[in-house]
């Protein structure tokens, strides 16, 4: 399985009527480092977010987060994927698809993680690491959030 990722996104026809908008196969992936892919699925910029846009907010260029608002994102990391150790300004719900991987944080310490595993990142230093034979698929849906605070200090976003 490659990061092959079908879009459905659902959205109302000049009557007001619920249509599908958007059915395909995303070919907007982008390799962030060697051995990580990621396609958005969808950004928002907003909260509450705007569902009356016509723009195709899956193709909005964005970095690792959307300040004031949301990514959904889906991310392969493949055997060997290049270590980065980075913080986000976000609360992130993930869900591991298909495969495993081990999440570590900045003491070193590792978590294993594996299909059907559900994690929630809040704003800590981690690193995604890929020592199986496979893919580990993600999918991740970012939401803007106050950095992380520790002993009184603001802890900085570092990607």
């Amino acid at each position: 399985m490659a990061l092959n990722v079908r879009r459905l996104i659902t959205g109302h026809d000049k009557n007001g009527k619920a249509i599908v908008k958007i059915d395909e196969i995303a070919t907007h992936v982008r390799e962030g480092r060697p051995g990580a892919l990621a396609v958005n699925v969808w950004t928002t910029n907003t909260s509450p977010a705007n569902n009356s846009t016509e723009e195709d907010a899956g193709k909005v260029n964005v970095g690792t987060t959307m300040p004031n608002g949301t990514v959904f994102r889906m991310i392969e990391f493949k055997p060997g994927v290049t270590p980065r150790m980075h913080r986000t300004d976000s609360i992130d719900y993930i869900v591991v698809m298909k495969g495993e991987i081990d999440m570590q944080l900045d003491d070193g310490v590792e978590v294993h993680i594996k299909e059907g595993d559900l994690m929630v990142q809040r704003g800590t230093i981690h690193n995604w690491i890929n020592r199986g034979t496979e893919s580990c698929f993600l999918a991740v849906i970012l939401v803007h959030a106050d950095p992380a605070v520790a002993g009184g200090k603001v802890l900085p976003a570092h990607g």
